[in-house]
């Protein structure tokens, strides 16, 4: 969920680096209060829920310390000598499959944004031809395909996944290819030498 990617944004930001590397230790330690304050102020309890929620599902382990606290333990020369806390270490073996994931995602967004568009073109297209044809009194059941794409355009999910609106593009297309049956015959009807079709279907 998002509260948890927060959680981790909010854990990498503790890291030292811009790149994780083993050469510079994956363990970050900040306190509970540190955390809450870089996700947002977000309450102790419901930090410590969505901590586990990382550490369930394999993005994060825990370091403990004897005492359980976090904390690092510094040679002379102020470098880490060994530190407590959560390590960071599983999103450096797992690079590849977050990779994959991500990219997995991207391309169905990609293809959930198409297939809104194709069904916005559908709606307004349908929308207008369907007017433009009662207006002109063309020959047709304009009332049934209306009332049919209504019935589609309203059984809209607002949050459909590509899966879902599948079946209502096909629907759509197909009332728009009955749409354009109906006015090609009409253009036929009235243009029987084969002229070119009037500018205002188009």
């Amino acid at each position: 969920g998002d509260r948890s990617l927060a959680i981790l944004a909010a854990l990498l930001s503790f890291y030292p680096d811009n790149e994780l590397s083993e050469e510079n230790g994956l363990v970050v330690f900040p306190s509970n209060k540190q955390l809450s304050l870089r996700a947002h102020g977000m309450a102790d309890t419901t930090l410590r829920r969505h901590l586990a929620a990382l550490l369930d599902c394999g993005l994060i382990t825990r370091r403990d310390s004897p005492n359980g606290k976090r904390y690092a333990r510094k040679r002379r020369g102020g470098d880490l000598e060994e530190a407590f806390g959560f390590s960071l270490a599983p999103l450096l073996v797992r690079a590849d499959e977050i990779t994959d994931a991500a990219e997995r995602v991207r391309a169905a967004n990609r293809a959930l944004k198409l297939m809104r568009e194709r069904i916005t073109l559908h709606r307004r297209d349908i929308s207008k031809l369907i007017e433009a044809a009662v207006e002109e009194d063309v020959t047709g059941d304009w009332g049934g395909l209306w009332r049919r794409f209504r019935a589609v355009v309203d059984a809209i999910p607002r949050r459909a996944t590509t899966d879902d609106l599948e079946p209502i593009v096909s629907e759509l297309a197909s009332i728009r290819e009955e749409v354009d049956i109906l006015l090609e015959s009409h253009m036929n009807t009235e243009n029987p030498v084969g002229n070119e079709p009037q500018s205002g279907w188009q």
